[in-house]
């Protein structure tokens, strides 16, 4: 499939997804966020893909919001479905991908750029990167869980005076706080990226994809994450890399299990 807003590249056993709007500093529009819903359900369909990294093109932005000349005349029913759909067809999307995806944040993730760097499973970041939620300066809230995944991540205290003041915060704030996993050189981040993906690649896919829905369900009040954890850890007896994984403990070698 040809995409005119992204690009994708593989490596291996790797997809990276660059946001390709450099000169509106990647901001999502309509467009990008379904192109990027396509490219993701493509591939988690990839059996040869076991892990994602989603960045932006250039040395300024990750994404540096949402396209506000979109939805700026939008009533209150179009502001709910814009909400509704974007978090349904991409933010939710990523969230519960059984592919890992890591956020390489290469510069601005302001507003809806943060949300979807949210929604990956874990995000690494550059020096030079500055998040916010200025959605309040535009008298707007975040849209696309900003409000449900930031206190999450950093805490209610933390993420209310994010919100409120809609001020950005550095790339060291933002690891001091756990926002982001890892902070290095923009030069080093997409290979940092890759030597913690190679660590990932060589563990069960199957079960991370049982780790990443245990851990989802324990942030959802209508899901008890304790039963979610006992039927999955249950499940991964019934799995080709279970035998693969205790067969090698116990002959103390290393596993290989399918695509590591």
């Amino acid at each position: 499939m040809s995409y005119t807003t992204i690009l994708i590249q593989k490596e291996a056993a790797t997809a990276i997804v660059i946001i390709n709007r450099p000169n509106k500093l990647n901001a999502l529009n309509k467009e990008t966020i379904s192109e990027l819903q396509n490219a993701f359900s493509d591939l988690q369909k990839d059996k040869n893909i076991k892990a994602i990294v989603l960045t932006g093109s250039g040395e300024k932005a990750f994404v540096a919001g949402a396209d506000i000349s979109e939805f700026s005349d939008y009533s209150v029913k179009e502001g709910r479905k814009l909400a509704a759909k974007g978090q349904k067809k991409l933010f939710d999307f990523i969230e519960n991908l059984s592919t890992p995806v890591i956020a390489a944040v290469n510069g601005f993730a302001l507003g809806g750029g943060l949300e979807l760097a949210m929604a990956c499973h874990f995000r690494v970041a550059s020096d030079n990167a500055k998040m916010g939620l200025p959605e309040v300066s535009l008298g707007l809230i975040p849209g696309y869980g900003g409000t449900q995944r930031l206190p999450q991540l950093v805490g209610k205290g933390r993420a209310l005076e994010m919100i409120m003041t809609a001020g950005m915060i550095t790339a060291e704030q933002a690891h001091s706080y756990g926002l982001v996993n890892h902070v290095t050189t923009q030069e080093e981040l997409l290979p940092l990226c890759h030597k913690i993906i190679a660590k990932i690649t060589n563990n069960s896919s199957v079960a991370i994809a049982h780790a990443i829905k245990a851990v989802n369900a324990g942030f959802k009040n209508t899901v008890n994450g304790y039963e979610q954890e006992i039927e999955a850890f249950g499940a991964c007896f019934g799995t080709d890399d279970f035998t693969e994984g205790t067969t090698a403990f116990l002959e103390k070698r290393k596993a290989s299990f399918p695509g590591s």
